[in-house]
């Protein structure tokens, strides 16, 4: 598959322009911070995206029908885990909250019985201090200070008595309230369970729907050279984003106060968990390409983590590298996570080393489920080796 180059460059010459006179108007602007001026080349690298995405779209050939509709599928699936997780979250939350509402019902109910039994005494107390009532007493003709004694003893029990009925009647209370607060989470409970085996049978016929995709992809690739075709023109499109994003912001600082990139060279973690299928510079396709990143084989649905603190620059699907991600670490570096099977940060979006900002999959069309990563500087790619921790 080949790309029309020269109308692609040419656009991109336009785009790139637009950029440059973005960046020309923020430097005379001295009142605006990093940060404001980092945002406003984060919205113009939004807006040139967009527009490069548009005009990749517009390049058709006899396999982009099928690369639509397995980019559809793949949103979609990507959006449905995304769904599921989240409802997953809120049944654990909704479960927690459940078993809370309960143990404080069986506590309510213990204090209940205990209440009881003490009111049951008082009753029974109440009972025999009425044979020595307050008349009684006086006219028992005892002495003045034995009475005044008996009587405030009498008072002291009344108010006893009435505290331990008013505490019983308040238990009594905060159960007929409590109980219709476990009915309701009881109810929200078994509708979000509903809606998680919903989205499920969803997720099911989705990923049914690329399969079957995935193998007309397959039958249209006839030979060696379509292969190699195939992976040119990812290679040239991906290409054409990374130069997007390094013209549009190489040369902004990036804010904040975190160690430089360059400072963590041979101590940034590995991206993810598993072993290095294949790595940079390796030979692909019959020795007519070679890998610009690492092949990471991975378990489908474990965590793709940044390798370094910065912001998400690129968060959606991209033709041929499924759904993808791109951060900025500054000083002209980059890290590229793709084929993943969801994403987990926007653009735009601040991150930690160590975030997760996907997780694993085979998005893109792959065959298997891992992870695909590279480092750039400037836009061109570097091997990540030197960078990386050693395993």
């Amino acid at each position: 598959m080949k790309l029309p180059s020269l109308r692609l460059r040419q656009r991109l010459t336009r785009l790139s322009t637009g950029a440059a006179l973005a960046t020309a108007l923020a430097l005379t602007a001295p009142t605006l911070s990093a940060n404001e001026d980092y945002d406003a080349q984060m919205r113009e690298l939004q807006r040139n995206i967009d527009s490069l995405q548009r005009e990749l779209r517009r390049v058709r050939d006899s396999r982009s029908d099928l690369e639509s509709e397995l980019e559809r599928s793949e949103s979609e699936i990507g959006e449905l885990l995304q769904r599921i997780e989240r409802i997953e979250r809120e049944i654990r939350s909704q479960e927690d909250d459940l078993q809370g509402l309960r143990r404080e019902r069986e506590q309510l109910r213990q204090a209940r019985a205990t209440q009881q039994t003490q009111v049951a005494e008082q009753v029974r107390a109440a009972y025999q201090l009425g044979q020595q009532s307050q008349l009684k007493l006086l006219l028992n003709q005892e002495s003045p200070e034995r009475i005044s004694r008996l009587l405030r003893y009498h008072d002291y029990f009344l108010a006893a008595r009435a505290e331990k009925i008013s505490a019983y009647l308040a238990t009594i209370d905060e159960l007929d309230a409590l109980e219709p607060r476990i009915e309701r989470q009881t109810r929200q409970l078994v509708a979000s369970r509903g809606q998680l085996e919903q989205r499920h049978g969803e997720l099911r016929a989705s990923q049914q729907q690329r399969q079957q995709t995935i193998a007309r992809l397959n039958q249209s690739i006839t030979s060696k050279d379509d292969e190699l075709g195939q992976m040119r023109g990812n290679r040239e499109r991906l290409q054409a984003l990374m130069d997007e994003v390094a013209r549009t912001i190489t040369d902004i600082p990036l804010p904040g106060d975190g160690a430089a990139f360059t400072s963590r060279r041979g101590q940034l973690p590995w991206p993810t968990e598993g072993e290095v299928a294949h790595r940079y510079g390796s030979a692909r396709v019959g020795d007519q390409l070679q890998w610009n990143g690492v092949f990471i084989n991975a378990p489908e649905g474990e965590a793709v983590r940044a390798v370094h603190h910065g912001r998400v620059v690129f968060s959606d699907y991209f033709r041929g590298h499924g759904l993808l991600v791109i951060l900025d670490h500054g000083e002209g570096y980059m890290s590229l996570y793709a084929h993943n099977q969801s994403l987990m940060r926007e653009t735009g979006d601040w991150v930690n080393a160590g975030e997760p900002v996907a997780r694993v999959g085979n998005s893109g069309g792959q065959a298997r489920t891992g992870l695909y990563f590279e480092i750039r500087h400037r836009g061109q790619p570097t091997n990540p080796a030197p960078w990386l921790a050693r395993a």
